[in-house]
């Protein structure tokens, strides 16, 4: 634990009768072979005296309240108040309630900003917190503890089949009927970890007995046509499940293989950009999509829906008398009337691309602009009459222009060509059968008028919200699928100008803002104020407080 001035609290701790200087000098001798331990973690460790004296003693010093964290101090459930990946990020477990105030623990007093967001998080579900200091040691069992607990609503996968085909099918289909994205089989130091990623966060689905993990390595190896003999990265897919084209990796760690399954539903009803959660109306959608003679791009990090948006406008713009060619790696959801190319490891979006152009296209996808090359040729198909439609990994759609200026692409070729940028986020949909209502509290308006005053929009903010809760219908998480949070850059003639000056984003951001463009963050809390999703979902995903 955390101790800002280490040798008075040694010496107060003497002076108080609570260990002795013997102690003190043991500690010392301690740190200088663990220097990232702190005095106090340390007297504990080596068992100085009474913990519980300690730690209370510890906290009377720094002006706060200590406590000694064991299960029998906890009297509630930990992951109703905060999920897990709260708790790890800012060393935090809330441990007692009481008549709207909420006791928490941390590690140390000076981390303002950790107890901050927690502070904040629990003041969005009406609780007020109370801080206290424990151990970082018990805080770390304790979050292990968590990590390691199932889901009880995921516990469908059954680790005592009797065989291991029936066991890995068992993990698949669990994570299909589950809606699961992602399924991780991790081998552990003594066991091999289950997970699914639903909505974007992941959740320990079971634990299977270590003795088994060379079978199911072997089984996941033969169902996705990998090497059977290779104990190093590979890729691969397996077919067998009508509904689904699963893509397979495999990394090997000190434990073993771990592998990540992806889960691709075939033939998936494509949903419109406005159910996506377009904050725009129709007309201004055309308005930014349907043109020639230019280029749109979708920029997000990994697994933030770029793909779904591309399909979601492919499918708007699908008629029969106009051509629409694809490139992608892989075809994620087939659509009739649609010309897709699959790449592989013999061809590449930029020789693919070369040949579509032969090909009369009138509309073409990218799946990704991913090097110089890529870029240019897409930019001259722009050029040639051609509408182009592609993604690239960036934060926002104003760092879509200095991402195409690092792949050394010329400002004349991208304020020629390019004609809206959009970023997107995704965010946990609050869940329709447990959300509950509530007004916002003082933190919260404070928290988005500030948002408001900077970007010169007043919110409205004397509706209700609602808050996350949980039930079986969610497994317990209070959300229940996604939803996206669009910006929306449209590449006027002042945007254009500046790119041809050679003008930084932040000076293309401080003219887009003259005009249409808003941020991401603006559509993010008037989600929240639409009762979409929750300020403590915002802050998880765009870190606003």
């Amino acid at each position: 634990m955390e101790v800002r001035r280490r040798q008075p609290i040694g010496v107060e701790l003497v002076k108080r009768g609570i260990v002795t200087e013997s102690d003190i000098n043991n500690a010392l001798e301690y740190q200088r072979a663990n220097p990232s331990k702190k005095i106090g973690e340390i007297l504990y460790i080596q068992k100085a005296c009474e913990p519980k004296k300690l730690i209370e003693a510890i906290g009377d010093i720094l002006g706060t309240k200590g406590i000694l964290l064991t299960e029998d101090t906890v009297k509630i459930t930990i992951t109703d108040y905060i999920s897990v990946d709260i708790a790890k990020k800012n060393k935090a477990i809330p441990f007692e309630v009481s008549q709207g105030k909420i006791k928490v623990c941390f590690p140390t007093t000076s981390n303002d900003k950790n107890m901050n967001s927690v502070r904040m998080l629990l003041l969005n579900k009406g609780l007020v917190m109370e801080s206290y200091i424990t151990f970082e040691n018990d805080i770390n069992k304790m979050i292990k503890s968590l990590e390691g607990a199932p889901m009880d609503s995921l516990k469908s996968v059954d680790a005592r089949n009797n065989t291991i085909t029936e066991l890995v099918d068992s993990i698949i289909k669990t994570g299909m009927e589950k809606r699961a994205s992602d399924i991780h089989i991790e081998p552990l130091v003594d066991k091999v970890r289950v997970r699914y990623r639903i909505d974007g966060a992941l959740f320990t689905a079971t634990d299977i007995p270590k003795e088994k993990q060379s079978q199911i390595i072997g089984r996941l190896k033969a169902i996705s046509n990998m090497h059977q003999e290779k104990q190093e990265s590979q890729d691969g897919r397996i077919l067998l499940y009508e509904d689904y084209n699963i893509r397979v990796s495999s990394q090997p760690n000190v434990n073993g293989e771990k592998f990540v399954l992806r889960l691709l539903k075939k033939n998936s009803d494509i949903r419109t950009i406005f159910e996506l959660g377009f904050p725009y109306d129709e007309e201004y959608f055309k308005k930014s999509i349907n043109k020639r003679n230019s280029m749109t791009i979708i920029a997000a990090p990994t697994g933030e829906g770029k793909t779904t948006s591309l399909y979601s406008i492919i499918d708007y713009l699908n008629r029969p008398e106009i051509n629409i060619t694809t490139i992608e790696d892989p075809v994620e959801i087939r659509i009739e009337g649609l010309n897709q190319i699959e790449t592989d490891v013999k061809t590449s979006f930029s020789s693919s691309l070369r040949t579509v152009l032969r090909q009369d296209p009138d509309i073409i996808l990218v799946g990704e602009i991913r090097d110089k090359e890529t870029g240019e040729i897409a930019i001259q198909a722009g050029q040639t009459g051609h509408y182009v439609l592609s993604t690239i990994h960036t934060i926002d759609s104003i760092e879509v222009i200095t991402r195409l200026r690092k792949m050394g692409i010329s400002d004349y070729d991208i304020a020629s060509t390019l004609a809206t940028t959009i970023s997107q986020r995704l965010v946990r949909r609050l869940c329709p059968q447990c959300k509950q209502r509530r007004k916002f509290n003082d933190e919260e308006k404070k928290v988005m008028q500030a948002i408001g005053e900077k970007y010169g929009i007043e919110f409205d903010l004397s509706g209700d919200t609602f808050e996350a809760v949980g039930c079986d219908y969610c497994h317990k998480t209070g959300y229940y699928e996604r939803i996206g949070l669009f910006e929306v850059l449209n590449i006027t003639d002042e945007i254009k100008e500046e790119i041809m000056k050679g003008k930084s984003s932040i000076e293309i951001r401080k003219k887009a803002l003259e005009g249409t463009y808003k941020p991401l963050i603006i559509d993010g809390i008037n989600k929240v104020i639409q009762g979409y999703t929750t300020l403590e979902e915002l802050n998880r995903k765009l870190v606003i407080y």
